[in-house]
């Protein structure tokens, strides 16, 4: 059994030179996270590694100490001091690169978690954010755990058998819950459009935010949709409440809903808790191409920053810092062209800052980093309609890509297109 261990206990089990897993999403130990506060010196000389997800975890783990650090392949708000300071290791990684980065790194001396109270078995749950849990666990000698009793773990997932776990903390709080994005005019639009453009029975990906919502939202009078995606909502529980989503037509995972996290409200995680229909897995399963490739009509949906002339896309990239990361989207773009019937769709709003920047611009700023090839591209999707790209000539990309630009900047991207054309090769 694990020992129970206090804030004094942590520096002996910490020491300069430490290197900890920690998961990120609705699975941070926040509980944890206090612990670490109240006896912040231990943590001098450690490394954090975690991917974060903006809007969900706030905790800086390297602001525990001037020589802590945290390494991560996903940019957020509350680590920007961390970089200014240089005390952040930015990873440029996709999610399915990060689960073999995880699993086969030099071992990690220690593994945070967040899990269930035990069942009669001695076994530990894991709770709505799975998509590295089994790398961290599988490379970490030692395994340091919260017991949340609030948490209600997936009806599917793995646990752990407590006598696995070294040192625990016993706490009691709600989970990390995201609300709901508001859907204006332009992600309504948007999701419209996208949702014309999916066919009955198709398998989807989406998401966090509003267009992804909007998207989903539009799909209300679809029917025997499948989903294997990195994350099920609110608005994805809703489609499987309608009878709209019901995975009857995947060729794997027939009838279940794949996903390696679960966002939003309480309400999902209660959903979610009692239905076996949802299925937990690892971004090794849920973003790895050859399980994708056994899927017809894959439909990857996700959104960028901003789009160049030919089709590339940054979309973790913004005046001249890193905002966020490769994320998913690179492995489920690239994925959908292995599945029959796949499609990869690039979901965005024309403009910025109130209409006053194009999204879709002649080429990027110098030093920004291209997210997605212009050979991963498929389709491009703003409120002003469809843009197919794929198998195009690059002329023909940039006539498609100004036609769906906002109107305003449309006879400017028409120059630089022109320039673009005149200019030699």
């Amino acid at each position: 059994m694990p020992k129970l261990i206090t804030a004094s206990d942590l520096r002996d089990i910490l020491r300069p030179g430490v290197r900890i897993a920690v998961p990120g999403g609705v699975g941070e130990p926040t509980g944890l996270i206090e612990l670490l506060r109240e006896a912040p010196e231990a943590a001098a000389g450690v490394t954090f590694y975690q991917f974060p997800l903006a809007g969900l975890n706030h905790f800086d783990y390297s602001s525990l100490d001037n020589t802590t650090r945290i390494c991560t392949p996903f940019m957020a708000p509350h680590l920007r001091a961390a970089e200014e300071s240089g005390r952040l290791e930015f990873i440029p990684v996709s999610m399915r690169q990060m689960y073999d980065y995880f699993a086969r790194a030099p071992q990690f001396d220690l593994c945070l978690l967040q899990l269930a109270p035990p069942d009669a078995s001695d076994m530990a749950k894991h709770g709505f954010s799975f998509d590295f849990i089994e790398a961290m666990v599988g490379n970490s000698k030692r395994l340091l755990a919260e017991i949340n009793a609030q948490l209600r773990p997936p009806a599917g997932v793995p646990g752990i058998a407590m006598d696995e776990i070294d040192y625990a903390v016993e706490t009691s709080h709600a989970i990390i819950e995201m609300p709901a994005p508001k859907i204006d005019e332009t992600a309504h639009a948007i999701g419209q459009h996208v949702a014309d453009f999916i066919p009955d029975g198709a398998c989807l990906q989406t998401g966090i935010g509003s267009i992804p919502a909007a998207v989903l939202a539009g799909l209300s009078e679809h029917s025997d949709l499948g989903m294997h995606s990195g994350l099920i909502d609110d608005a994805g529980m809703e489609l499987v409440q309608r009878g709209n989503l019901t995975g009857r037509q995947k060729a794997i995972d027939r009838g279940q809903h794949v996903a390696c996290m679960a966002i939003g409200s309480q309400s999902l995680y209660d959903w979610v808790a009692d239905n076996r229909q949802i299925v937990l897995r690892g971004a090794n399963y849920t973003h790895e191409a050859r399980i994708i490739a056994e899927l017809d009509d894959f439909y990857s949906i996700n959104s960028a920053i901003e789009i160049d002339l030919s089709g590339q896309v940054n979309a973790e990239w913004v005046g001249g810092r890193q905002v966020s990361g490769t994320g998913g989207s690179v492995d489920f773009m690239r994925a959908a062209t292995f599945s029959r019937g796949g499609r990869s769709i690039i979901a965005l709003a024309s403009t910025a800052k109130g209409g006053a920047r194009s999204r879709i611009v002649r080429k990027f700023a110098e030093g920004t980093p291209v997210t997605a090839l212009r050979t991963d591209v498929d389709t491009i999707v703003t409120e002003h309609g469809v843009a197919e790209l794929k198998g195009q000539s690059l002329q023909a990309r940039r006539e498609r890509l100004i036609a769906v630009a906002a109107p305003q900047f449309r006879d400017q991207l028409q120059e630089d297109s022109r320039a673009t054309n005149s200019a030699p090769t």
